[in-house]
């Protein structure tokens, strides 16, 4: 029986389905208008209208055609952006705008994003003179579309952030924008707050450097900063053959992984499931304001907030509803996501993957195999714990696997030992690097001595990284993956978990 819920989910599925049609696919405006008629049809029109199969069918197909018009609007705004006409033309231009976002400083550069009256641009300039989150700008120079390399599309990269255009090593004028002196426009008072929580990032960052060397500093900095800049080539590297990079970014798989330990270490500190659920649900907000809230951290956050909700009132099966229904509010704003952003797949990936795994996983692993005697209460609620860090791990990775092997090409062997060894540790890492880096903007020589716990868990992850990116045969390269294999092994995926769902349902109704 169709119940109102599942009503609603196909119809947000059928939207998400236009979408996704017409981001690989064209459909022309006299097709999309076919569509609209046939659902209108089966709407108003007896005896279709009498039969509550083919009205609901008919709402499908309206949200449908929703979907696949959606998308093509966006397309056509990213076509027709004012930008793109000034690129790649001989003459210099000169442009006004506002930084709207920190600045991306890197080693021998730093990345502007900037907004203009006609749309955003990136500036990649040289490192010095330094430039601030608010800073106005006039910026002369040659704007260029964004490049397409062998091995990554740098095009579509930024095309999921609405940047169509890029300009490198312009001249450069600050005439003003102070985001320190907030006014009582609420646009201004944001910029004002964003800029002090941007400065005391800068103090936080400079206080973890000067406590920590290299590469515990630069992994502090990215779990909770977000700041991957300072890790290094090769330890990057390290982290993609052990797939344990994840812990570095402010991805969907990692966010949501933290938001269910952080769940789980408040209950296991004595607090009530409700406690446990604000518990997470504060640390989790200001993580997200700590690593500057960009949109994918935003969205990730989300998905992490519903799983939290779902656990807070035990209703993990319902939980896929409301992510498909967030999912479709998302891509209603910003069709481009589900095609262009990764972080977007893996954030939905991931929280599918334990809404319908994660309960699977801890059914085996809590089998009397798996048991263990006499090791006390606190033995055993340790050995819970890690029993629900890797459920949930190998959870959130079956589902994001294949999508990483189609984006980045590669399959990590190791990546649920690595994962099992370090994940559970990534709380605690954030917990004691947040406070020794804070006290180190108030004294640095206390900060650095509470920097030992850190700096002791930090060291044991390197060491484990390091040591499991040595051995042979820790990884697989699969390149030039068919979108068509990856709508396949999803079917796959999709049977085996509704078959092992369906066989966990039938076991419970025998008790």
């Amino acid at each position: 029986m169709m119940t109102a819920s599942k009503i609603f989910l196909c119809f947000c599925l059928s939207f998400i389905l236009g979408i996704f049609l017409n981001s690989f696919f064209i459909f022309s405006l006299v097709l999309i208008l076919f569509f609209l008629i046939l659902g209108i049809l089966l709407i108003s029109i007896p005896p279709f209208s009498k039969r509550k199969g083919l009205v609901i069918l008919g709402f499908c197909i309206l949200f449908l055609s929703t979907g696949i018009y959606r998308q093509g609007i966006a397309e056509l705004k990213a076509i027709n952006n004012e930008l793109r006409k000034y690129n790649d033309l001989e003459e210099s231009i000169i442009l006004i705008g506002e930084v709207i976002k920190e600045p991306d400083v890197r080693d021998s550069n730093t990345k502007l994003t900037v907004r203009i009256k006609e749309g955003k641009v990136l500036i990649t300039t040289r490192r010095y003179p330094q430039y601030q989150y608010g800073d106005k700008l006039e910026i002369k120079g040659k704007l260029e579309s964004p490049k397409v390399f062998e091995d990554f599309n740098y095009k579509d990269y930024l095309a999921k952030d609405k940047i169509y255009s890029v300009m490198y090593y312009p001249a450069i004028k600050k005439i003003g924008g102070d985001p320190s002196s907030p006014n009582l426009g609420g646009g201004r008072v944001s910029a004002f707050a964003f800029s002090k929580i941007l400065g005391f990032k800068n103090k936080l960052r400079e206080s973890i450097f000067q406590n920590l060397s290299p590469p515990q500093s630069s992994i502090l900095g990215a779990i909770i900063l977000g700041d991957k800049r300072q890790i290094s080539e090769q330890w990057k590297e390290k982290l993609n053959i052990t797939g344990t990079r994840h812990i570095t970014c402010v991805s969907g798989m990692h966010i949501i992984i933290l938001a269910g330990i952080l769940m789980w270490l408040g209950m296991a500190l004595g607090l009530w499931r409700g406690q446990a659920f604000y518990f997470a649900i504060i640390f989790l907000i200001l993580f997200i304001v700590m690593v500057g809230a960009p949109p994918s951290a935003i969205r990730a956050g989300i998905m992490g907030g519903l799983f939290l909700l779902a656990e807070k009132i035990g209703r993990m099966r319902s939980a896929d509803r409301a992510l498909v229904f967030v999912a479709a509010l998302m891509l209603f704003q910003n069709p481009l996501l589900l095609k262009l952003d990764v972080g977007f797949q893996l954030s939905f990936l991931a929280t599918l993957g334990i809404i319908y795994l994660m309960p699977i996983f801890q059914d085996w692993f809590n089998r009397p195999s798996f048991a263990l005697q006499n090791l006390g209460e606190l033995g055993k609620n340790s050995i819970d714990f890690i029993k629900n860090i890797l459920a949930m791990t190998l959870s959130a990775q079956v589902f994001t696997l294949p999508i990483i092997i189609y984006n980045f090409g590669y399959m990590s062997l190791v990546s649920p030992i690595t994962n099992i060894l370090i994940v559970p540790l990534v709380p605690f890492i954030m917990i004691f690097g947040f406070i020794s880096g804070l006290l180190g903007i108030v004294w640095q020589t206390l900060g650095w001595i509470f920097s030992w716990p850190v700096w002791f868990l930090l060291t044991y992850i390197t060491k484990v990284i390091d040591f499991f990116s040595q051995l042979p045969f820790v990884y697989l390269t699969i390149e030039n993956i068919s979108w068509l294999w990856l709508l396949i092994a999803y079917l796959i995926l999709a049977i085996i978990t509704w078959h092992l769902n369906e066989k966990q349902k039938l076991k419970f109704l025998e008790y």
